[in-house]
């Protein structure tokens, strides 16, 4: 009778998560190309390569600038992080108009990244509204800013989105973790004589692991996948200057029908965030109280 009510969840379960899986691994080692077809019109099947898009992949130069550009993108988590747990550490107070602040804050985290990826897009354009603000209002620079169209800013522009729109969500998994922590540690801290910097960064943040190990893991998995907010604000550009692996991949399986490639590529996006998520588990696993005498 169990097996019969879990029958269902199961048969989605296998659908739709494990069977492209394991497909899409299966994939990786095949040449598969939507454009290929026999000459009566049907469209070819998958052909066992073995390695020869992995071996295709380490020549590959947009692959390279891809991979880079993904590892650059996760500058955006020691920052989102530093930022969200001093955030937290401040709206843990008790102060006036701190319900509001914090639902104000969680504002562009339930916004669809294509609105804030559309909303950032006019922000950022020429006679846009960053560049008046700073340049005719201010006159903090001298002239106006291509902040999606200069190679060297459009990264960091789109970088910066990601920042403001996932701060929120971060701040209230901070701040319940520090709501989590029973107060008895921090006044028997104090009544040893720690200051509050020794409060903070011996019993508090090692308390607070649990939590940091969840915010850093799924920030990495979101910063090394990004795809959306490239999508909306620059398809990749200016001359791949903002092509992420998430990207390529869509272009690879979307744009040149590759799909033996793109699931190659897929599966190396896979590796790495497997890697990341493991150095995460490794460094954040042990917690507990450090002396701070």
């Amino acid at each position: 009778m169990a097996w019969l009510f879990l029958a269902p969840s199961l048969i989605v379960l296998g659908l739709f998560t494990f069977y492209p899986f394991i497909y899409g691994i299966w994939l990786a080692f095949c040449d598969w190309s939507l454009l290929a077809h026999d000459a009566q019109g049907r469209l070819l099947a998958p052909r066992f390569v073995g390695m020869a898009n992995f071996v295709e992949m380490s020549h590959d130069r947009y692959f390279h600038i891809a991979l880079l550009n993904s590892v650059r993108y996760l500058l955006v988590v020691p920052v989102l992080q530093l930022l969200a747990m001093a955030l937290a550490v401040v709206l843990n107070q008790r102060l006036r108009g701190l319900t509001f602040i914090r639902a104000a804050m969680y504002v562009p985290v339930i916004t669809s990244v294509v609105v804030v990826g559309i909303a950032w897009h006019w922000v950022y354009q020429s006679d846009g509204l960053l560049n008046t603000l700073l340049v005719d209002v201010l006159g903090v620079l001298p002239r106006r800013v291509g902040w999606l169209t200069d190679g060297h800013l459009a990264l960091w522009s789109v970088m910066f989105v990601t920042v403001w729109q996932g701060l929120g969500y971060y701040v209230l998994l901070y701040l319940a973790g520090l709501q989590a922590i029973p107060p008895e540690f921090e006044e028997a801290a104090r009544i040893d004589g720690a200051s509050p910097v020794q409060v903070f960064f011996r019993v508090t943040v090692p308390l607070l692991r649990p939590t940091l190990a969840l915010c850093s893991i799924v920030s990495c998995i979101a910063a090394f996948k990004v795809f959306t907010e490239i999508y909306v604000m620059t398809r990749g550009g200016p001359e791949h200057a903002t092509t992420t692996l998430g990207y390529y991949i869509f272009e690879v399986a979307f744009t040149d029908y590759s799909m033996g490639y793109a699931a190659a590529l897929a599966l190396v996006l896979g590796l790495f965030v497997g890697v990341i998520s493991y150095v995460n588990l490794r460094y954040f696993r042990e917690g507990g109280l450090q002396s701070y005498g």
